[in-house]
């Protein structure tokens, strides 16, 4: 039974697939959205996380959201039509330029090199939001790993993983293989590194990216010949919570983009993501932290086509594109198998007008599931020459890509060997990100999974996982600060003022566990 709270006023309340928000008004005469406090995750797997792989039927958004869309851009539709046309021009070149270099456009650097990292692998890394660090763990020692886990999921029969006929990616967390790659120095350095191309620009930013958390997340082992594990284009932390004033907009993260100044908008500003909202709707696969990078470290050998990844290096053009496409339909529709020049005449800037009747939809949004996007609904993204595959791998290389990017893995492992990886991301100090570890930190301790993945048991009967003393012989103070253990130094390096008082007040949150 639906119950709705004394406070509510039951006229606003909208039911929505997920359950009962409420419509709020704010001092800045902005309306939001009101959640309830998250709960326990349900027992699942990642398909869980995708509307195209949890086998539901896709539904209609609520009319709420087209009334958002109308707020958005109220007053400013010239502008957007305008902003809209000129990205669709600049689309089509980078389109043709990205089909040319194809995996090459992906910048790399090996891990000896990060402190002295050429102009050209930087500027890259700013453009394209990928990057390869190869050699952040020995080989010898990242294929190891993957023998490690493979021997503790033998002896631990009762291991969740998807697709469950014939496992590709495994429900383990607390593995000591895991463990120690979350914790090893050379990780925690790759990622302050990553980190260090966000920027703020208010001092007082209650942020610090040369501060790593880590963020305990799942890992894939998957076989040649699988095409289970097909995952299409895709962006997490959210999707509707993009155009919404109490998601990203409690950050105004996308303000240029929505004021029709999209040249404008820095993806590399932090100060902003801070107070986002990136799960309105406790998803199953939400993400409770801001990753600054998502990312993972190889296990194995792996090229193109091989069951790896491919990503959209865009970035902020296609962020821009995919936050505006909702707006806008086409005059002419092609039929289906057109002609080349039909094409280009549906995609042409002047056959894209702003909706006459603002509908409800946001193409590859849904409460609670991953933005997604395809060829239907983001034509001019051609994501069959944009999403490109990250290039060959060696067990030990870290890929990281930036937390907007448009990311996918092949449809077919057609390699000869596995494609195995640990998800790994690049996460700063902050005070939400900072109680999510005080949190994952007593999962660990129970073996049970982390906040933001399906609940149940998980591996608290385990033979052979990671422990506390077990982490605490295995790393050093770095590792253990990062995962929640030990206490950070707020007098050391040159911290700007909002750093300091994150650190004392992550300090304050995590101080529990090191009493």
């Amino acid at each position: 039974m639906l119950v709705i709270p004394k406070e509510t006023n039951p006229a606003r309340a909208v039911l929505t697939h997920r359950g009962l928000h409420t419509l709020t008004s704010q001092p800045n005469s902005k309306r939001c959205l009101a959640t309830s406090t998250q709960g326990a995750r349900k027992e699942g797997n990642i398909s869980s996380v995708f509307v195209s792989l949890s086998g539901k039927e896709k539904f209609a958004l609520p009319g709420r959201f087209a009334d958002q869309k109308k707020r958005l851009i109220a007053g400013r539709e010239d502008q957007i039509q305008q902003s809209w046309d000129r990205l669709l021009r600049k689309l089509k070149d980078e389109v043709h330029l990205i089909e040319q270099r194809g995996s090459d456009i992906v910048p790399s650097i090996d891990f000896k090199d990060i402190q002295s990292a050429p102009a050209a692998f930087t500027n890259e890394l700013r453009k394209r939001g990928v990057a390869v660090i190869r050699g952040v763990i020995p080989e010898h020692e990242a294929r190891g790993y993957k023998e490690e886990i493979e021997h503790y999921a033998k002896v631990n029969p009762g291991t969740k993983a998807f697709p469950p006929h014939d496992p590709q990616v495994y429900e383990l967390y607390w593995s000591k293989p895991q463990m120690h790659a979350r914790t090893h120095p050379n990780m925690l350095e790759a990622q302050r590194f990553l980190m260090s191309f966000w920027k703020s620009d208010a001092p007082d930013a209650m942020i610090s990216p040369t501060h790593p958390l880590i963020y305990a997340d799942r890992l894939r082992i998957r076989q040649p010949g699988d095409a289970g594990f097909a995952l299409g284009p895709h962006v997490d932390g959210g999707s509707c919570e993009r155009w919404e004033d109490n998601g990203y907009g409690r950050g105004d993260v996308y303000k240029n983009i929505f004021e029709g100044n999209w040249e404008q908008y820095d993806p590399w500003e932090a100060s902003c993501r801070v107070p986002a909202e990136a799960d309105l709707y406790n998803g199953a696969g939400a993400c409770s932290m801001f990753r600054m990078f998502q990312a993972w470290l190889s296990m194995s050998h792996s090229g193109p086509n091989e069951g790896t990844l491919l990503v959209n290096p865009l970035l902020s053009m296609a962020t821009a594109y995919f936050l505006l496409r909702p707006f806008f339909e086409p005059i002419y529709l092609p039929p289906k198998d057109c002609s080349r020049m039909a094409l280009h005449t549906f995609l042409d800037p002047s056959n894209w007008r702003l909706e006459k009747e603002t509908s409800s939809r946001l193409q590859g949004a849904a409460p609670g599931y991953a933005q997604e996007l395809s060829t239907a609904l983001h034509p001019h993204l051609e994501l069959d020459k944009t999403m490109v595959h990250v290039p060959k791998i060696a067990p030990g290389d870290y890929v990281a890509w930036h937390c907007d990017t448009i990311h996918a893995v092949n449809k077919v492992h057609n390699g000869s060997g596995d494609s195995s990886v640990m998800y790994i991301p690049a996460c700063p100090v902050t005070e939400a990100n900072a109680a999510y570890v005080a949190r994952q930190k007593n999962d660990f301790v129970a073996g049970v999974p982390p906040p933001d993945f399906p609940g149940g048991k998980g591996e608290s009967k385990h033979v052979g996982r990671a422990t506390e003393g077990g982490l605490r012989a295995l790393t050093n103070e770095l590792g253990l600060r990062a995962f929640g253990f030990g206490k950070w130094d707020v007098n050391k390096g040159a911290l700007s003022h909002g750093q300091r008082q994150v650190l004392e007040k992550a300090n304050q949150i995590l101080s529990v566990s090191y009493n």
